[in-house]
This record gives structure tokens, C-alpha cells and sequence, in this order.
């Protein structure tokens, strides 16, 4: 029997590369509204922000958690565990959480985690896998860059004046912007010590 108090629907999407393949806001908050009405649950708010999960300091999430410290909600609707969190400070609060009542359920399209030994575990579990998914990108991310420099090639954004190829993977000259940066390094050049020296035929 679904219980009197309402329920969250919190979704989250990051803008960055940890998130390519996750649906967006809307299409989470439309999937989990569909849940509450299969379910019976009354959804008191939809709370949803775009930020990374890696690191604590969310303040949507925040918000979440103070509605649970206020013992008001009984449940959260999210797509997948890792929406919630992907860092161990995030995911240990809504396990303790579950522990200390403070929200009967966390729900999911695939299932539903209440505060029971078996659920908590899968809870940590999930948890420490999204840690873990964060942590090999980081790594993979670091790996190519020193791929990069080894190549001669420039890592993060590109100089002023060249774009970004994601395609090849590489920069190009950025046709509104290079000849005017090449023309500002000329000028800058062509007034150094060595340059007047060489005009002068020192």
C-alpha cells in the first residue's frame, strides 16, 4: 500500500563526458512519473539538476537531503543509482538515511531499495561502481592527454585562434580568428630585442 506521505522525483544529467549515454532531464522525469502512476505514489516535487555526481556539494541534492532530514517524504523516484551519486559521501548519506528511517524507499524503473541488509548492500554496491566508472574516465582522460603531449600536440582547450576537430581529434586554424592572432604574435615579435637587433643587422 503506497504510504501518505509523497514522494521526490530527483534526475540529474551532467553536461560533462561521464554522461554521453544517459537520458536527458526531461526524458527522466517523464519515465519517472510514469513509475509513480504504475505505482500509486504521490510526487510532491521533481527536483533536478546538471551537475557532475563525482563530488560532493550539489545543491539540489542538498535540498533533497534536507527534505529527508525534515521526515516529510517517503520515497525518492531517480533513473539509476548513480543519478543520485557517484562519490562515496553522497551515497553513504542516503544509506544512512535509509538506516535512520529518514526515507522509507529509493525507487528505480528496475527496482526498489528499502531499509533492508540486502538492499543497502546492493546500494553499495551500485555506489562503488559508479565511483569506480568516474575514477577509470579520470584515468583514461589523463592517459590520453600524455598521450597527446607526447605527440606534440596541445591537451584541454585549444590556443587562441584554433578550434577544436572532434573528428580527428585535433585543432585547426579557426577561419574567423587565426589570421588576426597570427597578425597580433607578428606584431608582438617584431618588437622584441632580437627582432630589432636582426632589422638593424646587429
Amino acid at each position: 500500500m503506497p504510504s501518505p506521505l509523497p514522494y521526490i522525483i530527483y534526475a540529474r544529467k551532467s553536461s560533462e563526458s561521464e554522461d554521453r549515454q544517459v537520458l536527458s532531464i526531461g526524458s527522466q522525469i517523464q519515465e519517472l512519473r510514469a513509475v509513480a502512476a504504475r505505482g500509486g505514489f504521490e510526487v510532491s516535487e521533481v527536483l533536478s539538476e546538471s551537475r557532475s555526481a563525482k563530488g560532493p556539494g550539489r545543491p539540489i541534492f542538498g535540498q533533497l537531503m534536507q527534505r529527508l532530514e525534515q521526515r516529510k517524504v517517503a520515497g525518492i523516484l531517480c533513473w539509476k543509482l548513480d543519478r543520485l551519486a557517484r562519490n562515496p559521501v553522497d551515497g553513504g548519506a542516503l544509506i544512512w538515511a535509509l538506516d535512520r528511517d529518514m526515507v522509507s524507499e529509493i525507487i528505480t524503473p528496475g527496482r526498489s531499495f528499502s531499509n533492508r541488509g540486502d538492499d543497502k548492500f546492493w546500494m553499495q554496491l551500485e555506489f562503488g561502481m559508479a565511483k569506480k566508472y568516474v575514477d577509470d574516465l579520470s584515468d583514461n582522460v589523463k592517459r590520453g592527454n600524455r598521450a597527446k603531449l607526447m605527440q606534440g600536440w596541445v591537451t584541454g582547450r585549444p590556443p587562441l585562434g584554433y578550434l577544436n576537430d572532434r573528428i580527428d581529434r585535433t585543432i585547426t586554424p579557426d577561419p574567423d580568428r587565426f589570421d588576426s592572432v597570427r597578425g597580433i604574435w607578428d606584431l608582438a615579435l617584431a618588437r622584441t630585442p632580437l627582432a630589432r637587433e636582426r632589422e638593424h643587422g646587429i
